[in-house]
């Protein structure tokens, strides 16, 4: 497992017996594509739909996970903002839940991390017996090259558009699936910017074979979030992000009175530690 791949690892938890033989293919009339939904990523995850919900930090427990499965996609739990005890809980939780595959997403610049495997690892004997499936997300085609040197299962493609952690060189969606596609070959992910259908199509049509969505489900009402961040996602418009903070960790922040303050603090030159003080330790578990 690479610990260099832009944030986060998907490790698949516990899946059905996968289908062989299909594919995605595109029918095309003059009003309606069709895809049928059976290709590398749901046979990967034995899963209906080739869609993944974001694991989100302390927007998707599982609750959320065990939603998303239940419906056909991949669920994943993110364990980001939580201690082992409390994603032994949710893992806990989450398999009696569902029957359906499902996911933990373990950011790679949180402490405890070595602990938080060794709870999947207690978990999931079956995977013990039959080896881990992961992702790994990128931000970059470099990235991308090198987690399928390293063996990983599939890649998440994150463009520069997603909400939450991103890469610091800012390619577009529209411009990283395609160039990671053509150079790949393991199953593909698109995420960044992708909440309709539409949208997933698109990213389809230029080469993935699945996608990750996160705001769509961080508004869900399964979704852990507070409601007024809820609120603040389904009204925020054009504009209303900034991608921040590349000194420590590349975010897209919705502009509150928190982006306001670190604007501020950038405005006024403070240093990295200053900022970081700003930041304050564990904003991402109140």
């Amino acid at each position: 497992m690479i610990h260099k791949i832009f944030l986060f690892t998907i490790v698949l938890l516990h899946f059905n017996k996968l289908s062989k033989g299909y594919f995605t293919y595109f029918c095309w009339s003059k009003t309606q594509a069709r895809i049928m939904l059976k290709n590398r990523i749901t046979d990967l995850f034995g899963i209906q739909y080739p869609i993944i919900q974001g694991g989100m930090i302390w927007c998707s427990g599982w609750e959320l996970a065990s939603a998303v499965s239940n419906h056909g996609g991949l669920g994943l739990i993110g364990s980001g903002s939580m201690y082992p005890e409390v994603l032994e809980e949710h893992v806990v939780k989450c398999k009696a839940a569902t029957d359906k595959p499902f996911g933990v997403n373990l950011p790679m610049l949180y402490p405890d991390i070595d602990k938080h495997i060794e709870t999947i690892k207690t978990y999931t004997s079956y995977l013990k017996d039959h080896g881990i499936t992961v992702v790994h997300v990128v931000s970059s085609l470099k990235f991308a090259l090198k987690a399928q040197d390293a063996g990983v299962d599939a890649v998440v493609a994150e463009g520069f558009e997603a909400g939450g952690h991103n890469g610091r060189d800012e390619t577009t969606t529209l411009v990283l699936i395609p160039n990671v596609s053509k150079n790949i070959e393991i199953p593909l992910i698109a995420a960044g910017g992708i909440g309709t259908g539409k949208q997933m199509l698109s990213a389809m049509v230029l080469g993935a074979d699945g996608v990750q969505m996160g705001s769509r489900f961080v508004a869900s009402e399964e979704s852990s979030a507070h409601v007024n961040f809820k609120k603040s996602v389904l009204q925020a418009k054009e504009g209303d992000t900034q991608l921040t903070l590349k000194e420590i960790t590349p975010v897209r922040l919705i502009k509150n009175d928190f982006y306001q303050r670190l604007e501020k603090a950038y405005d006024e030159n403070k240093s990295i530690d200053e900022i970081r003080a700003l930041l304050g330790r564990g904003r991402a578990k109140k």
